[in-house]
């Protein structure tokens, strides 16, 4: 069993939470395509739901597949965001921004009613940290808040994308910090959001409502 049908299979199940009259937070990442994917197909088939997408990637593909899509100010809130992660521990703790993304993911994800992370089986660890931690900076600081993150033993790493630095839709730069040696996530999240021009971490800590893994044929299910 490939890792990309693992994800279908958890994405297939995700999408059985949406029902029509439901607003709909759409994920970013290839996770999260499969849901989108999958959405695009019930929409044609006659499901009446309006899409938040969280990228313009995924704003692409949604309107390619032909689903309605609306702005999160237009909303009374999301009743339910699915979307994929790049890794998640025992507690349900996730770290996020593999597609840089995480921003408007986690504003999604705040706004939503039902928080539905979708992965496959590889995106599970014992503690978090296998994955580099992306961090969102303004262009103006980035350079000095490598500078401190280094102090700080986190070896931060400014993205890049085509030999550029990688920008985000919001116009910012990501950093990817290793945070392995770090046992208290909790403390690192609260030190690293007190560091002017930091926008937001990938960082997802008691966010998630629901973890559906593929695995194998079937699917596992975690909820809080």
């Amino acid at each position: 069993m490939s890792l990309d049908r693992e994800k279908q299979l958890a994405a297939l199940e995700a999408v059985k939470y949406v029902k029509s009259g439901m607003t709909v937070g759409l994920g970013t990442g290839s996770t999260a395509a499969h849901m989108v994917k999958e959405l695009g197909r019930l929409v044609q088939n006659g499901l009446e739901i309006v899409g938040v997408p969280s990228s313009e990637n995924t704003n692409k593909l949604a309107t390619e597949l032909g689903i309605p899509l609306t702005t999160l100010e237009k909303t009374n809130g999301i009743d339910v965001y699915i979307d994929g992660t790049d890794e998640f521990d025992p507690y349900m703790q996730l770290i996020k921004g593999g597609g840089g993304a995480l921003l408007r993911e986690k504003i999604l994800t705040y706004n939503s009613d039902l928080v539905i992370i979708i992965a496959d089986s590889k995106k599970e660890v014992k503690r978090l940290g296998d994955f580099k931690l992306p961090v969102e900076t303004i262009p103006f600081a980035t350079k000095k808040i490598e500078q401190l993150l280094q102090k700080m033993e986190l070896h931060p790493k400014l993205r890049l994308k085509d030999g550029s630095n990688f920008v985000t839709d919001e116009g910012n730069f990501i950093l990817d910090l290793d945070i392995a040696r770090f046992s208290n996530i909790q403390l690192l999240e609260s030190n690293l959001k007190q560091i002017p021009g930091i926008v937001e971490t990938g960082l997802f800590l008691d966010m998630a409502d629901i973890i559906i893994i593929g695995n194998g044929e079937t699917t596992i299910t975690l909820k809080k």
